[in-house]
Parts: C-alpha cells; sequence; structure tokens
C-alpha cells in the first residue's frame, strides 16, 4: 500500500531557504512542493489541497498576506493550517499576520527543529488524521509512520482507500460524518466519485476488521461514525 503521506506547500522566493525547508520537512516523512510567489501557490492549492501551508511575507508578486486572506476567504480552502515564516519580526507584524487567519508565525532565522515541532504541533491540533502519532480504537491500532493496521497485536492487510478512511475514523471518534463530508474530507473535494461509493468502502473496511466492525457505527439518514460505545 502506497504511504498516506501529509502534504506541505513551501511558498518562498529565496532558494537557499527552500533548500533548507524541504530537506526539514522530508526528512520528518512529509510530501513538499515549493512554488514563489502567490499566484502559482494559489493554482496548485485549487488543483491539490495541501495539508499545510508554510508562506513568505514578501513575494515577488504580491504580499503573502494577501494569500492569506484569499485562502481564508474561500469556503473550500478557510481551514487549511498556515504558517508565516517570513523575516519580519517586529510585534506588529506578527499581530498583523495573525489578524490576517494565521494559525502560527515563525521568524527568520528558525531553527529546523522547532519549525518542525511547530508543524507537527499544528497537525496535531487542526488535522488530528495528519498527526504522525500512533492511533488506538478497542484492538484496533493504526501506526501512521509505517502505514500499518494491528487488531489485537495481528497485522491485517488493507487497501490504501480503507486505511484512508479507518486513519480518518480514529482521527475523530465519537463524530459522525455525512457520506459527502468523507468524500470530502478523506478522497479530496478533486476527486469525483459519487456518495455511495463510501457505502462500499465501509463494507470492505468493516471485513478487514473483522471482530472489530462494530467499531464502525452507520447513523441512519446521516452517515458514519467510529465509536466504541
Amino acid at each position: 500500500m502506497a504511504a498516506d503521506k501529509t502534504t506541505i506547500l513551501i511558498v518562498e522566493d529565496e532558494p537557499a531557504i527552500v533548500e533548507l525547508v524541504t530537506f526539514t520537512l522530508r526528512a520528518s516523512g512529509w510530501n513538499t512542493y515549493s512554488v514563489n510567489n502567490t499566484a502559482e501557490a494559489w493554482e496548485f492549492i485549487q488543483r491539490r489541497t495541501p495539508q499545510l501551508v508554510l508562506l513568505d511575507w514578501m513575494l515577488p508578486d504580491q504580499s503573502g498576506l494577501r494569500l492569506l486572506s484569499k485562502i481564508r476567504g474561500d469556503r473550500q480552502l478557510n481551514e487549511v493550517p498556515v504558517i508565516m515564516l517570513t523575516a519580519k519580526s517586529m510585534e506588529e507584524d506578527k499581530i498583523a499576520g495573525l489578524d490576517h487567519g494565521a494559525d502560527d508565525y515563525v521568524t527568520k532565522p528558525f531553527s529546523p527543529r522547532e519549525l518542525t515541532a511547530r508543524i507537527k504541533a499544528l497537525l496535531r491540533r487542526k488535522s488530528p488524521e495528519h498527526a504522525q502519532s500512533a492511533l488506538a480504537a478497542g484492538p484496533v491500532v493504526l501506526d501512521p509512520v509505517s502505514c500499518t493496521v494491528k487488531i489485537d497485536e495481528q497485522k491485517v492487510d488493507i487497501g490504501h482507500a480503507e486505511y484512508k478512511l479507518l486513519k480518518f475514523f480514529m482521527a475523530h471518534p465519537e463524530r459522525v460524518f455525512s457520506r459527502s463530508q468523507l468524500l470530502d474530507k478523506v478522497w479530496g473535494d478533486h476527486v469525483v466519485i459519487e456518495e455511495r461509493t463510501v457505502d462500499v468502502h465501509v463494507l470492505r473496511l468493516r471485513k478487514v476488521l473483522k471482530n472489530a466492525e462494530s467499531l464502525i457505527k452507520t447513523v441512519r439518514s446521516v452517515g458514519y461514525m467510529l465509536s466504541e460505545k
């Protein structure tokens, strides 16, 4: 099964910074893409929504704050985590960045270890399904690093779609999601498939879970949830 890696978009026009950040993030197991202006960044985000954006303030075409405002103003994108990574270090600059919707603000020069820690913390808070710590529910344990699932400490074979679905459910226990929400959150809004396809993958997931299939609950006329109750 292919690794289900987190995608981080780096919006930065200084080649040395791009090289350092790319090396740092890939060493932590994340996929990275980089662009050097806001126009390319917006095009990328619309085509493939990243799990997190690292955004410079001073870019060749326009301010990174303009792109941040655009992201926060878009219904499909407004929850994408954004960290400002910039040389503008005055208190009023940080306040402006946070007021425009940045989730965190890191100033240059920066510590690669601190940047990695901040990204991990933000992903845990905003997108728990993309965190790297193991998830557990009943006898089921999912390890995002190795992309493996164990039931009663025995590894099981699981398809990529079912793995992604299980990971999302385990990251959001006791919450009900409609089919359309699952399509958006698990497969992405750029994928065109019918809502009933979710039912097929839930059925396959339950077969994989065997004796633990009762973890995946059907909520009549609403959707599905993971619950140990």
